[in-house]
């Protein structure tokens, strides 16, 4: 039996009385994930306890606009990618100012927003894992993570992930925030929930560490596009770090990794993912992250239609050009989504009239030049070998 829902208590922080989602080993789906099967909404114990709470905040007026229920309108637009396009006016024009980013390693600053202000209707519950070997020996309670809603939501059910919020860390993702956040999509058994990042310089509004988490009932090519190794062939494979792919026709150079979530796949992908982000922040690179349910990698791309099972994660990570300083809300922006083939825009204007090759030419605006891109990779195998000679 899965552990069940616990209520909270004591007094302190908002999201002490909030009630206690417990999960184990056996709520981590690892088959039977996949699209035009028993379709979106179905969900597991998870997607029921998230959806139903964040849609009790939303009769409840907790939010800063009402998501209409028949969904916002979208729309494919015509190429090989199959952009998806979204329009949320909303979204721009209710949504708490951004924060002025300065620097990618930028100290929390209590003075300003973090998410130890939001008031208790926001929590919808604390996240407790038991019995999993993969959290290493972290202490559970210490571990406790936090589920919210994003009150500007970019879909439905869209949430906050805040691992160990009263820790008050800045936006750089640690080994337990991503282990977190792979977990939350393995809790899922809706092939169209999502999880990303965004770090400070690639469109992150608040510097208090925080995932995003939402349902997007399309289709995106991330799930099935080719990738090649990034290691030549015959490399050994590393027992610590998970094979690195690379996206081969991406118009932003992006590393993919990939997991079933079998045999420590889960500690493996974090290991992995919180070792390549670690280079990133010493080079002081922004990047965004996209977590999706996906094909195994490889070439030629086994293509949309040729499976719907969609039962282990593809973990994409962009390492990008940095954009500090104020930023214009009413401005097109390239983040998690957009780089994920997901745009959600701002104008009936820009939803009639974007097109592919103007999406995928922002794309490429933020990428990294190609010159620091290859010296990038370049480090990235180094780090790689070092640790396969470690091995020896």
């Amino acid at each position: 039996m899965a552990a069940p829902m616990e209520p909270g208590g004591g007094s302190g922080p908002a999201w002490e009385q909030a009630p206690v989602f417990v999960y184990s080993e056996e709520d981590l789906i690892r088959a039977g994930v996949r699209w035009g099967g028993s379709g979106s909404g179905s969900g597991s114990r998870f997607d029921t306890a998230l959806l139903s709470a964040w849609e009790e905040r939303l009769s409840a007026g907790c939010f800063r606009y009402r998501l209409p229920r028949r969904g916002l309108p979208s729309r494919v637009l015509p190429g090989p990618r199959g952009l998806v396009v979204q329009l949320n006016p909303e979204r721009a024009r209710e949504r708490r100012p951004p924060q002025e980013i300065l620097s990618l390693r930028q100290p929390f600053d209590p003075q300003r927003f973090n998410f130890t202000r939001i008031p208790a209707q926001e929590v919808l519950f604390r996240l407790r894992r038991r019995g999993l070997g993969e959290a290493g020996d972290v202490d559970e309670a210490e571990a406790e993570a936090l589920l919210v809603i994003n009150v500007s939501p970019l879909e439905w059910g869209h949430v906050l992930l805040l691992p160990e919020p009263s820790r008050r860390l800045p936006q750089l993702l640690t080994r337990e925030s991503v282990l977190r956040a792979l977990e939350l999509l393995f809790l899922s058994s809706d092939p169209g929930f999502r999880v990303g990042f965004n770090s400070l310089g690639a469109e992150a509004s608040v510097n208090h560490l925080h995932l995003h988490g939402y349902y997007l009932g399309q289709r995106l090519e991330l799930e099935w596009a080719a990738t090649r190794p990034l290691l030549e062939s015959g490399a050994q494979a590393s027992a610590q770090f998970l094979p690195v792919h690379l996206l081969s026709e991406h118009p932003a150079g992006g590393l993919v990794l990939y997991t079933d979530g079998g045999d420590g796949g889960l500690a493996r992908a974090a290991h992995t993912l919180h070792a390549l982000t670690g280079l990133l922040i010493r080079r002081s690179l922004a990047h965004n992250l996209f977590l999706t349910r996906g094909c195994p990698l490889g070439s030629p791309a086994p293509g949309p239609a040729s499976s719907g099972d969609r039962d282990g994660a593809r973990i994409v990570l962009w390492p990008r050009r940095s954009c500090f300083g104020a930023k214009d809300p009413t401005a097109f922006t390239v983040a998690l989504c957009e780089l994920a083939g997901h745009w959600p825009l701002k104008t009936p204007q820009e939803y009639s009239s974007l097109t592919e090759e103007q999406a995928l030419g922002m794309v490429r605006r933020y990428s990294l030049p190609e010159e620091e891109y290859s010296q990038l990779l370049w480090e990235i195998t180094q780090l790689l070998q070092d640790d396969q000679q470690e091995q020896r």
